[in-house]
């Protein structure tokens, strides 16, 4: 989780969760409460499937909320999982975009013994 942090400029904190909100790993700060982040995350990320799906936009790739102070994503690792990555105002969101699907599909490899 911290090297996914050390990658990119403007990565604050990730957590992993199981697609219930229970939390799986994190690497936040202390003012994060992880396993609030993954059940918020994980609620967050149902609603977003459903309206994909409502609307027949195809699958979803990632739900992104904007705040004054950053940002938050949360991108959906296959059926079982999400990955949730908070970023501050220098983050750059397409860049982080471009460069997880390989991490997403490690995240998976690792939760489903494939790795």
């Amino acid at each position: 989780m911290r090297q996914i942090r050390e990658e990119l400029a403007g990565i604050t904190d990730t957590a992993v969760a199981a697609v219930d909100g229970l939390l799986i790993a994190a690497d936040t700060g202390r003012r994060i409460d992880s396993e609030g982040l993954a059940a918020l995350a994980a609620a967050g990320l149902g609603l977003a499937q459903r309206t994909v799906a409502a609307t027949e936009r195809g699958e979803l790739r990632r739900m992104v909320t904007y705040g004054s102070q950053g940002c938050a994503a949360v991108y959906p690792v296959g059926e079982i999982a999400l990955l949730v990555v908070l970023g501050d105002e220098g983050l750059d969101v397409d860049l982080l975009h471009e460069e997880f699907p390989p991490i997403l599909d490690r995240i998976a490899a690792i939760l489903t013994d494939e790795a």
